[in-house]
């Protein structure tokens, strides 16, 4: 039986406001899709009194990169259409397939897909994340190139039984005879001001306790497209989970041409030798920050790494870099409790113990639902960060 809740998503997504169109590249399709995005960091909220809707940190592009030919400017969703696009034109397996992604989706990542690959490779599903999920094991399995979207990060749970123990088992389970490996799975993740407790989850660590799949989260437009398309050509089932705050926020010099960006290995982003900062997705732009007012206010040298990959992680980097700096904080959004943290947490303590300075320290969100109007209290914001390491600094 349908919740309370699938009930009310099922009539506002069947609702005259969700199917109004108004072209093919303007504006988005839902109420709730326009709202997100006019309000996020780099569009005018209305009113414009709402100051809470403001970004809790700056977003500092990357360098243009210059080895994988010409370069376009992009924001992060259209980073991702790019890499659809480069996917679908040079695989005729591949088809994306979800809830309106026909049209472009809340987020416009699929815009004008549909209309330049046909409606057999870029098609919408019913409102069923266990059936999206459930159809691309299959689609995987008879050898297509899987490319499944779930609407949002928070609506994935009802595809848990399918991801963790169908799509990670499926070649464990056959003696490798058979197996899903080319099934990639999108979804918006994280806080973006304003989504309250279903749409602002970070569910990375759930899926982390299961082998058998890999989880990318991505920090700007030029990782996007590269790990996006290495988790598509990946012989093994991927979550690949886009932080919505950055879908229109982010905007870097992305290359045209398809490359790949390997899973697995952390990005050291600024080198130090006090500290190590250590973070994935938007939070790696609050992490930047603390290291220039670390730098700043109390003459500390961070190093900052960008994980990446969460499962697997990159152990090495990691530990290399604590091995250095004798100090190590770890932030994400997720509850403290369970969060990724801490098995990063655990695993450098058992291989850096007697190189610590000081106590590992993490600063993620608290043990609650994601609140909305609490949402500055909540999210592990630079102050909080910046407080861990002068803590840490004098221990």
């Amino acid at each position: 039986a349908l919740t309370a809740m699938a009930s009310t998503r099922l009539f506002l997504r069947a609702s005259p406001v969700k199917s109004s169109l108004t072209g093919l590249t303007g504006g988005v399709r839902s109420s709730l899709g326009l709202t997100l995005l006019k309000r996020s960091p780099d569009c005018t909220a209305k009113p414009k009194a709402q100051r809470r809707h403001a970004a809790h940190f700056s977003y500092h592009p990357d360098p243009a990169p210059t080895q994988y030919g010409p370069t376009q400017k992009m924001n992060l969703f259209q980073s991702v259409t790019s890499a659809l696009d480069n996917t679908l034109a040079g695989d005729p397996t591949a088809v994306i397939f979800g809830e309106d992604v026909a049209f472009g989706g809340v987020f416009r990542c699929t815009v004008g897909l549909r209309d330049k690959y046909g409606k057999d490779r870029v098609f919408n599903t019913p409102l069923c994340e266990q059936g999206i999920v459930g159809f691309g094991i299959g689609a995987a399995v008879a050898g297509a190139t899987a490319i499944a979207e779930i609407q949002f990060a928070d609506y994935i749970y009802p595809a848990f039984d399918q991801i963790v123990n169908e799509a990670a088992k499926y070649r464990y389970r056959s003696g490798n005879m058979y197996d899903c490996g080319k099934l990639t799975i999108r979804s918006p993740w994280g806080c973006v001001g304003h989504g309250s407790i279903y749409h602002s989850q970070s569910p990375e660590a759930f899926f982390a306790h299961c082998p058998g799949i890999k989880i990318v989260v991505p920090r700007g437009p030029v990782q996007a497209k590269g790990l996006l398309l290495s988790c598509i050509t990946d012989q093994n089932p991927c979550i690949f989970f886009e932080p919505k705050i950055l879908y229109r926020a982010a905007v870097e010099q992305v290359p045209t041409e398809a490359y790949q960006i390997p899973l697995s290995q952390a990005e050291v982003l600024q080198e130090g030798s006090d500290l190590t900062l250590v973070a994935w997705g938007t939070q790696v732009h609050v992490l930047r920050e603390v290291a220039a007012m670390a730098q700043e206010k109390l003459g500390v040298s961070c190093e900052l790494i960008d994980l990446q990959t969460i499962l697997p992680w990159d152990t090495e980097t990691v530990c290399k870099s604590v091995v250095k700096t004798g100090r190590l904080l770890v932030s994400h959004e997720a509850p403290v409790t369970g969060g990724f943290a801490a098995e990063i947490s655990s695993t450098v303590q058992e291989e850096c113990f007697l190189n610590l300075e000081a106590p590992i320290s993490r600063v993620c969100g608290y043990d609650t639902p994601f609140p909305h109007i609490f949402e500055p209290f909540y999210i592990p914001d630079k102050w909080k960060c910046f407080e861990a390491v002068k803590r840490m600094i004098n221990y």
